[in-house]
């Protein structure tokens, strides 16, 4: 599999197990929805409060596994995470129809159930990704 094949295919998924670094150094595991944007950050809307966002604020390394349907493939993730936390409705509203596939029914209700939540978008890069070579 080439770097673009599984570009491609990061592309075509949206669950995962996304991987952030706790204060002592262990692991945390979170199951997350994600999008790969077009400007080729995975993007996944979380709350403010939760221990992935507050980890990726204090060490912004990141690894998301992605497993298909079958369990038969799977692609790792490593990248650096940016928290956005200011001005976030268009990107969470963005983020909502890529992976739903469709706008919200009502999006006034939707904006303020994401303040009201305190919602940000965890925005990772893709540093690296394996295995290539399947």
């Amino acid at each position: 599999m080439t770097e673009a094949e599984a570009l491609a295919w990061v592309g075509r998924h949206s669950k995962a197990v996304l991987a952030t670094v706790k204060r002592d150094g262990r692991p945390q595991l979170s199951h997350i929805v994600y999008t790969l944007d077009d400007d080729g950050l995975i993007k996944i809307s979380a709350t403010r409060d939760r221990a992935k966002t507050k980890n990726l604020q204090r060490d912004p390394r990141a690894s998301l596994s992605i497993i298909d349907d079958k369990w038969s493939d799977y692609l790792v993730v490593e990248g650096t995470c940016e928290v956005r936390a200011e001005n976030v409705l268009p990107e969470l509203r963005h983020v909502y129809e890529r992976v739903t596939g469709k706008p919200h029914p009502n999006w006034d209700e939707f904006d303020a159930s994401m303040l009201r939540d305190g919602r940000v978008i965890l925005a990772i890069s893709i540093d690296r990704l394996y295995p290539l070579d399947r």
